[in-house]
């Protein structure tokens, strides 16, 4: 049967989450911040027609806000994470085949759906704005490479009403979608490559849609040649399954303010690691190795970076036991005349836990393992049934000045009891 994928991309999306409770703020300009509110992250089109760049350092803007008045949010994940679970519910009700991409981005596989593409996504796009509130682009193609092509395309262009349909198109229109699109914007080609590119003379996804397969590998590898079976309707990527064991896990912050303190370094330790191993036992893994690395400020003199990696004799996803294990790796690089600027926990070699056995040298004690186990597993329950972080380590505790500064964040409308808006009534 013939591949049909529909991507639905969010426009917008940090932007969009932030208007459904702020509708004034339609059609104004509106630009979003990373943590330490220092670069934007994400731009209305308000915003981006006033030459505010992707990844603007904010101070280095700051007049250009004041100017043009341009509303400014410190990032607020709890927000946009939530409203992005309400997005993929819907899309799952539409079909179970779906690959959430990214936190603003799914792929859909449409081949068992008998209707009319175009007329379907008008009704999806329809849906989500109505009930979710988010506008949506959507492209729908024989490959996921043109999908994205797709949505790119409808975003560009008012005139298509957030929907390009690459099914069943004559070859020419095709085609000049592809002439229309610089290299820059096809899914896959990234800044390195697109020097390369444009040295062999290609500018377009037409061009590169025309290349032959063998020459498009010598240049990109084979991506090159997949690349080029996308762009002609070829599909050579299909849907990642949901239920994928995860390669890795990593938690990482740059720091609120510097720092040369080991208490403050062992808090940021302790809440990124306790962090990354609820998510291992929620998709019942345990880790083989961990690590950790931290660094001092890239743009200041002296930059330097460390890196320690640990094998565990037994796999594990007990957060007290990984907090113990790095902080034992910090100490081992750790100068009070350093000025850490940004720190993060990786776990990985990844297996289920049920892969967990005994071996002849009794490295693995299967007695610690069940208490461990059991340990935990009491934590997380307590911690769903009563409230979100009722139960963590001391360790926690010991510093809050590493977390990243949120200035100017909206509340969490959706998750804070204490932030929900509040309507007053007045008596007519």
């Amino acid at each position: 049967m013939k591949t049909v994928y529909a991507l639905i991309d969010c426009n917008n999306f940090f932007v969009s989450c932030e208007r459904i409770f702020r509708p004034e703020l339609e059609g104004k300009p509106v630009v979003v911040l990373s943590s330490n509110d220092g670069c934007v992250v994400a731009r209305s089109n308000e915003a981006k027609s006033l030459g505010v760049p992707m990844g603007a350092p904010a101070f280095k803007f700051r007049d250009l806000f004041q100017k043009h008045n341009i509303v400014r949010f410190s990032a607020n994940f709890e927000l946009y994470g939530n409203i992005s679970k309400r997005i993929t519910q819907i899309l799952t009700e539409v079909t179970p085949l779906i690959e959430v991409y990214s936190v603003d981005e799914s792929f859909l596989d449409l081949r068992e759906l008998q209707v009319d593409y175009t007329e379907w996504a008008r009704d999806v796009r329809a849906r989500i704005l109505k009930e979710v509130g988010v506008p949506v682009s959507i492209g729908i193609a024989p490959t996921k490479t043109l999908a994205k092509l797709g949505t790119e395309l409808a975003k560009k262009y008012p005139g298509l009403e957030g929907v390009t349909n690459f099914v069943d198109v004559p070859q020419e229109r095709l085609d000049k979608a592809l002439h229309l699109t610089p290299i820059r914007d096809i899914w896959g080609v990234g800044r390195k490559l697109e020097p390369r590119l444009r040295a062999e003379g290609v500018s377009t996804a037409l061009h590169i849609a025309q290349m032959r397969p063998q020459h498009a590998q010598q240049v990109m590898g084979i991506h090159g040649r997949q690349l080029v079976s996308e762009l002609n309707g070829i599909s050579c990527h299909t849907l990642e399954p949901a239920g994928k064991i995860a390669q890795s896990i990593m938690r990482s912050r740059t720091f609120g303010e510097d720092t040369t303190h080991a208490y403050v370094l062992e808090a940021a330790i302790a809440t990124l690691t306790a962090n990354a191993a609820f998510r291992l036992r929620t998709e019942g893994l345990v880790a083989r190795r961990i690590g950790l690395f931290t660094m001092t400020n890239r743009h200041k003199p002296g930059y330097r970076r460390w890196v320690r990696e640990v094998t565990l004799d037994t796999p594990t996803s007990d957060s007290g036991a990984i907090i113990t294990e790095l902080v034992a790796q910090l100490q081992t690089f750790y100068s009070g005349s350093q000025y850490y600027h940004r720190l993060g926990v990786f776990l990985y070699d990844l297996v289920p836990e049920s892969a967990i056995q005994t071996d002849l040298l009794g490295f693995v004690n299967t007695k610690a393992t069940d208490r461990s186990r059991a340990r935990m597993q009491a934590i997380d329950i307590i911690n769903k049934r009563m409230g979100k972080h009722k139960i963590y380590y001391a360790a926690e505790d010991l510093s809050k000045s590493w977390q990243p500064k949120h200035v100017i964040r909206s509340p969490r409308y959706v998750s804070q009891w204490q932030e929900l808006p509040v309507a007053h009534l007045k008596p007519v």
